[in-house]
């Protein structure tokens, strides 16, 4: 197998960097060098890896007056549960520049400090559904985007999104979208509808459980919970699935998205003449529509003329 890349990108909340946290571990599990990269200012991503807040690319580069030549890979990686290493881009404080560029700035780098290469995996993880600038990136160097979302509204727009960046990105890279990881969802129906109109896989429906929520307070991944409360090893299972259907290195699907009004008509189409009490029992990030489906649809309209 060739070193395989892959960006994770979903709505803010999601749960991308818990997802993406116990796919690294089981990837590692698979016997690969994993080495996860989280590009949000926030710096939180590999917390459930570390245990704690790593210091971060920023913190490193401040540190050394900006003197790239002065920096080490132990400097900026730390290896995490598992065997995963980790690293932080972090960011400018808020309101002062534009953490983007610090995404760019982190390939850079571990590219110069010959790290970049050295890993079987390099995996990203983004912060919310920001497909633009610096935090586009790592789309530049991945194999494959995964986009997480739920069974809900706000989630489906915002992976639309992602992967009209995706088709974008691989007018002129090897870019290639792997599918949909469904979190913390209880039913797909929704996720279907969208995926019949833009065709694409859906890798996994990870199910909503409040240990998996526990384990972000904790600073724990699945799998390391798991070594003490055996209940959850079936839910590591999940995460496995998703690294074997990685390392079979698929093709991968360049996507077409749908545009805003057609989007728009397909999810509310699906609020509008489904049962508010069904609907609530299946997503948990919904906003209920007025009840007046004709006037609800006359402002779609209007909005999109």
């Amino acid at each position: 197998m060739t070193r395989l890349t892959f960006a994770v990108y979903g709505k803010g909340g999601i749960g991308k960097s818990t997802v993406t946290c116990n796919v690294s571990i089981a990837l590692a599990r698979r016997g690969k060098k994993v080495l996860q990269i989280g590009c949000d200012p926030k710096h939180d991503s590999t917390f459930t890896l570390t245990g704690f807040l790593i210091p971060t690319i920023m913190d490193t580069l401040q540190a050394k007056d900006y003197h790239y030549e002065d920096v080490w890979p132990e400097d900026v990686i730390y290896q995490g549960y598992g065997g995963v290493d980790c690293v932080e881009t972090g960011g400018p404080a808020a309101g002062t520049g534009c953490g983007g560029y610090v995404v760019g700035e982190t390939i850079k780098l571990l590219k110069e400090l010959n790290a970049f290469y050295s890993y079987d995996v390099v995996v990203f993880d983004l912060l919310g559904d920001i497909t633009c600038g610096g935090f586009a990136a790592p789309l530049n160097y991945s194999d494959y985007c995964i986009i997480i979302t739920d069974n809900g509204f706000d989630a489906l727009f915002a992976a639309n999104r992602i992967a009209a960046s995706v088709r974008e990105k691989a007018r002129s890279h090897p870019l290639r979208l792997l599918g949909l990881i469904a979190n913390r969802t209880v039913k797909r129906d929704l996720i279907d509808k969208y995926v019949q109109a833009c065709p694409m896989p859906v890798l996994e429906l990870l199910p909503l459980l409040e240990e998996i929520r526990v384990s972000r307070v904790q600073g724990k991944t699945l799998f390391e919970m798991a070594e003490t409360e055996t209940s959850l090893m079936y839910v590591c299972e999940y995460y496995l699935n998703i690294a074997d259907q990685l390392l079979t290195e698929p093709e991968g699907v360049i996507p077409r998205e749908l545009a805003d009004k057609d989007l728009f008509n397909l999810l509310s189409d699906f609020y509008l003449n489904t049962d508010t009490k069904t609907l609530n029992s299946q997503t948990q990030s919904f906003t209920p529509l007025k009840e007046n489906s004709i006037n609800k649809q006359k402002e779609l309209d209007f909005y999109f003329v």
